[in-house]
């Protein structure tokens, strides 16, 4: 299929639901599921986002910006991954047990509202990385209807553009407990840290920017273009993240990417079938 006809077939799927809850998180997949749902069913969509002590307040403020933004009835629960000890230990497959507790959550909250249908903004991309939220989604009845679709990231970010939507070029947005190397508890101190630190961070102008928590090592990650200009401010950066308790400050130079946590995982798939 074409563009034209994977936004075809989007439209279809949407049509074809009589009441439906986006999963909206003020990322460009939520948005753009978001704006194409109001646009097929009006008033019969509904944002509903998700906030916790991992959710950074600026995000939860984008949310609430774009659902008005796109005159969509928005509402706002509570969840609660700090009391999942699941959640706190940091396994490899954290991210199912915090997807199964959002879903669960917005299960409820959707047979309360009598909505059949619950969307998230998963798309073709997120099948080629570990994704144990997947399972989850799957467990819950989550339709993924940009993957039904067949629709890819910058292919959804083109039809964004088109559409108008204010943040068609968003940089991609995971929770701070994905900067916590698997193992390593979660902790509220440690998320604090990491928001602040990439609050200070994106103030000074890094748009594409994660920063990942070692223990006492802040380790940067921004596009390879933001490489000089990091090494430029590398000593108010570092002040910065001394400031929030880290002692060491570096530059990761293989740069900016999503799933770095997961590369570890993969290493050890690779040792453990050499041995195998």
């Amino acid at each position: 299929m074409n563009l034209q006809e994977k936004n075809e077939r989007l439209g279809q799927l949407l049509r074809g639901m009589d009441k439906a809850i986006v999963a909206f998180s003020a990322g460009i997949d939520s948005t753009f599921v978001l704006a194409r749902a109001a646009q097929e069913l009006g008033d019969n969509v509904l944002a509903v986002t998700a906030a916790s002590e991992t959710f950074p307040e600026r995000e939860l403020e984008e949310a609430i910006s774009l659902a008005r933004e796109l005159g969509v009835r928005h509402e706002i629960i509570q969840i609660a991954e700090m009391e999942n000890p699941m959640f706190v230990r940091n396994e490899p497959d954290r991210c199912y047990h915090c997807k199964t507790g959002l879903y669960t959550s917005l299960n409820n909250f959707a047979e309360e509202k009598d909505i059949p249908w619950i969307l998230d903004g998963a798309n073709m991309d997120d099948l080629g990385d570990y994704r144990p939220g997947r399972k989850a989604a799957k467990e819950n009845g989550v339709r993924s209807v940009l993957q039904e679709a067949e629709l890819y990231k910058e292919e959804l970010r083109q039809l964004a553009k088109e559409m108008g939507l204010s943040n068609w070029d968003k940089p991609s947005f995971a929770c701070l407990s994905s900067r916590i190397p698997y193992g390593n508890f979660i902790t509220i101190d440690k998320i604090r840290q990491l928001d602040r630190g990439e609050d200070k961070l994106r103030r000074m102008g890094f748009r594409t920017l994660r920063i990942r928590h070692h223990d006492d090592i802040a380790r940067i990650e921004v596009a390879p273009s933001d490489f000089e200009r990091v090494i430029h401010m590398a000593p108010e950066i570092t002040a910065i993240l001394k400031e929030e308790g880290f002692a060491y400050v570096t530059l990761d130079l293989q740069g900016y990417r999503t799933g770095s946590m997961n590369e570890k995982l993969s290493n050890m798939q690779e040792e453990a079938n050499e041995h195998a």
